[in-house]
């Protein structure tokens, strides 16, 4: 009796890319804006914040500063993201002109970035870093236990926002989250200990 020879093809399904296959670089702009103005605002409001507490015990002073800071910081993100890309979008809107003209390069359907989503989801992402630090002390009434829950809070926020960063990028996770956690704590340090440097000179609030 023959041998029988059994030939399998398998035939992958259209549009189906292996993950191993999957340029994650192409995540870096929205990315790079979304982790960005979280850490922006997380790190400024509470930077802020205690600052202000470095001079000043009443909650309510507190509150009412990373407020502010809250909303001059998402106008400010949402201002500069858009003229930040709408120059972009010229650059680009320019260029395919140019080579249309010399080249008879016709790019008109390629995506093009757009100024209106990149401020709206900046001053988003800034507002969403920027409540934590405000929720924390806003229930806490004893002042140094105050600043205590809010470096606590804006330490977990930092090393989720550093972790959800280094997931949808697929970095190391360790050094991400090292590096945006340290960088925090700096800047709480510094804002705080200048801001108690100075009201220590005779400056009255």
């Amino acid at each position: 009796m023959a041998a029988q020879n059994h030939l399998q093809i398998t035939i992958p399904k259209e549009n189906q890319t292996p993950e191993k296959d999957f340029d994650y670089s192409q995540r870096a702009q929205w990315l790079r804006a979304a982790v960005l103005g979280a850490n922006d605002g997380l790190v400024s409001v509470a930077s802020l914040m205690m600052g202000v507490g470095a001079v000043q015990e009443n909650v309510k002073t507190m509150i009412i500063t990373g407020f502010a800071g809250l909303f001059a910081g998402a106008c400010s993100m949402a201002i500069g993201e858009f003229v930040s890309v709408y120059s972009q979008l010229d650059i680009e809107r320019a260029q395919m002109k140019r080579d249309k003209a010399t080249r008879g390069q016709d790019r008109e359907h390629e995506q093009l970035p757009n100024p209106f989503q990149a401020a709206v989801a900046s001053s988003i992402a800034f507002s969403l870093g920027a409540i934590v630090p405000i929720l924390a002390a806003a229930f806490i009434a004893n002042h140094k236990l105050r600043l205590a829950v809010i470096v606590a809070a804006v330490s977990l926020a930092l090393v989720a926002f550093g972790g959800i960063g280094a997931f949808l990028g697929r970095s190391p996770m360790v050094k991400s989250c090292a590096r945006v956690l340290i960088g925090g704590w700096m800047a709480m340090a510094i804002t705080f200990g200048l801001t108690k440097l100075i009201g220590s000179t005779g400056l009255e609030m």
